[in-house]
């Protein structure tokens, strides 16, 4: 209450507590206090006397001093549950450890007053674990301007503007004018006018919750998501840089695309039919990574009766319930984290479950260990081969249980998927997807840490639906779907893939430019 320059402490049995500042109330704690905690935590405060009095039908007010400085306290029970409001009641001079506390206790008839001598003092800290354990206190937070509606129209119709144009991502930066990534490349709008810091903010405010509101003036930077029925939804990242604001808003079509819309084979769409195992869409940030997941989830909607769990940081691709259950949670919003939502979602009786990035070592954990129970996992890292992503989720791990890891890899991994996006010839993007299955080598070689010779294993099993990322390349060159310095730019291997391009007659003259 003090470090907050707050006028009191409202606590309540089975409630957080809440301090009052300027007549409005803000939440201080995050767990509500336990049953009877209160009662202890004022008992603590008060002499025996006045502690035999708390908790009756009574409303009681006692007076205690500390270090800090005086405080009175008036305890009351609303149909049971305990209350009690703490306010300053002016320093003393000098102040004291101990001191003699007043107690005033309404009856039916009056108020009683009585001198009550050697009050214990109000602890900086509690002298014995309270029930409800360590308590996380809250900070206040100022009341929020209301968002101008200008600057929302301006905003929406930038992102209409967005889609309209057929681009991925808009770009909001300091004494530029709008920035449009369409098909790959950052084009300027010159016929607008540059942004200033205060546009910016005003627009990104008019449309950010609550919620990222606080958390962007805590930390500077926040991720939302933003829709506009009939157009689309849009993921938002809203951060503070040298020049002011920055904003950048990623397109996320209304409709969710199906796997025949996107090409995904047969093979890769049997996976979406596995009852168990973890199955891994991966890639670089803007490779289209939630746009195959999202397809995934839309056959799996379409074709199974199943309960589907999504973990996303925002939620992204809406899906709505066909012959399965779908729920979505959004970190931040509804959990704390990915770890956190995973080993809930255990309890919540799921087939499948969606973990929108793998992104530490806990959460790989879980994930595994809930392939290996008996459920079908999809999650994402960003990594560009199929052997790089065996190698980052082994790596994750502290070098005495990598042992482990490749034993559980080995029999949970059903398949990766890592993808990229090409400019196509004539315009528009396309994918490139390297793709790997789970075969009986596979495992072997995995659980050998021998993942070095995962490529041999792809390049001799295309006839099970398994292909490199060169070998797809490739094959978009020879269709002239991709030019060949697009796919040499795309290549992870690229002295093999130049030696391809040579092998087949394809023009390397844009070589001498990149060297």
């Amino acid at each position: 209450m003090l470090s907050n320059r707050a006028d009191a402490v409202r606590l309540s049995d089975g409630d957080i507590a809440h301090i009052v500042k300027d007549g409005a109330q803000h939440p201080l704690t995050r767990q509500p206090l336990g049953q009877g905690q209160l009662l202890m935590l004022l008992r603590e405060m008060a002499s025996p006397e006045i502690g035999a009095q708390l908790g009756g039908a009574d409303s009681v007010e006692f007076t205690y001093s500390n270090a800090e400085g005086r405080f009175i306290t008036l305890v009351s029970s609303d149909n049971g549950i305990l209350q009690a409001t703490v306010r300053a009641g002016g320093s003393e001079e000098p102040r004291i450890q101990s001191t003699a506390a007043t107690v005033s206790t309404a009856t039916n008839g009056g108020a009683v007053s009585a001198a009550t001598n050697g009050a214990t003092p109000f602890p900086s800290a509690p002298r014995r674990p309270t029930p409800a354990g360590s308590v996380a206190v809250l900070p206040i937070q100022a009341e929020r301007p209301q968002p101008d509606a200008a600057a929302r129209v301006e905003i929406e119709r930038l992102l209409m503007m967005l889609v309209e144009k057929s681009g991925s991502d808009l770009h909001m930066c300091v004494g530029e004018p709008p920035i449009l990534r369409i098909h790959g490349e950052l084009k300027r709008m010159p016929d607008m006018e540059r942004l200033t810091p205060q546009r910016i903010t005003g627009m990104v405010d008019s449309i950010m919750p609550d919620r990222n509101h606080q958390e962007f003036e805590q930390t500077n930077d926040t991720d939302f998501a933003h829709e506009i029925p009939g157009v689309a939804r849009f993921r938002a990242n809203v951060y503070k840089h040298h020049n002011g604001t920055g904003g950048v808003f990623r397109v996320i079509p209304d409709k969710v695309a199906t796997v025949e819309d996107l090409g995904i084979t047969p093979e890769v769409q049997a996976l979406c039919y596995l009852t168990k195992g973890l199955v891994l869409v991966t890639g670089p940030t803007g490779s289209g990574k939630s746009t195959t997941l999202g397809a995934m989830v839309d056959l799996v909607n379409r074709s199974r009766d199943e309960h589907v769990i999504t973990i996303e940081d925002p939620i992204e691709f809406v899906h709505k319930s066909k012959r399965c259950v779908i729920t979505q949670r959004q970190v931040g919003l509804h959990t704390d984290s990915f770890k956190t939502a995973l080993r809930a979602a255990l309890r919540e009786d799921p087939d499948i479950i969606l973990v929108g990035e793998l992104r530490d070592l806990e959460t790989i954990s879980i994930a595994l260990e809930t392939a290996e129970t008996g459920h079908l996992v999809f999650g994402t890292l960003h990594t560009t081969t199929a052997t790089g992503t065996i190698d980052r989720v082994i790596d994750q791990f502290p070098a005495d249980r990598q042992q482990q890891i490749r034993v559980m890899l080995a029999d949970t991994l059903k398949g990766v998927v890592s993808q990229t996006l090409c400019k196509r010839v004539g315009g528009g993007r396309i994918a490139a997807r390297e793709i790997l299955l789970q075969v009986p080598a596979l495992s072997n070689l995995i659980r050998e840490g021998k993942s070095f010779q995962v490529p041999s294993i792809i390049q001799t099993s295309r006839k099970l639906g398994m292909i490199l990322l060169g070998d797809v390349l490739i094959d978009y060159v020879d269709q002239q779907l991709v030019t060949p310095h697009e796919a040499y730019l795309k290549a992870t291997d690229k002295t093999a893939f130049v030696t391809m391009l040579k092998s087949r007659g394809h023009d390397t003259g844009f070589l001498q430019a990149v060297t």
